[in-house]
């Protein structure tokens, strides 16, 4: 209740329900030829500060995550989700680089959404001009860490050309 970004853009607080809903809503979309995103994974439910502004910080348990934020998920993972779009939050349980976006996190992207839930569909950055991971890094750095870390899609780059030329020099 005391999250400034998600609140009442949630289907709830139980992960049970919200992955029933997420998977009726996923299934319906794709089976009208519409490509679901998941997001903001690993789970942003859970914050009390806004991710446009800051970098929230969740000091949860890696087991807590995968008990709660992560089961919506892993059943939509499942379930044939097309894309999945990953979050602007530290979570030193899962990875404890100093004010690393889970975004920039090889750990998060690769590691657990790609090898351990075995998501194969598109992976979208949130919008990469968001304070909670654009106030660490260089435009042109920013984006080459997002690719570097297994996002297929960067969103909102805030200097597009910067961007273009570090992804071509990396």
């Amino acid at each position: 209740p005391l999250n400034p970004i998600i609140n009442a853009r949630s289907y709830g607080e139980l992960p049970e329900n919200v992955s029933a809903k997420g998977l009726a809503l996923m299934q319906g979309m794709q089976d009208s030829g519409v490509l679901a995103c998941a997001k903001h994974f690993p789970g942003h439910g859970d914050t009390e500060s806004d991710s446009h502004k800051t970098l929230p910080v969740i000091n949860h348990s890696k087991a807590r995550i995968d008990t709660i934020d992560l089961l919506p998920f892993k059943q939509l993972v499942d379930g044939g989700v097309a894309s999945v779009m990953v979050a602007h939050l530290n979570i030193p349980s899962l990875d404890s680089t100093f004010n690393r976006a889970s975004t920039l996190s090889p750990f998060v992207v690769d590691t657990m959404l790609k090898q351990q839930l075995n998501f194969k569909g598109l992976i979208f950055t949130d919008a990469l001009n968001m304070k909670g991971v654009s106030s660490y890094f260089e435009s042109g750095e920013l984006e080459v860490a997002a690719l570097l870390a297994g996002n297929d899609v960067l969103l909102f780059p805030e200097d597009i050309p910067a961007a273009f030329s570090a992804i071509k020099r990396a």
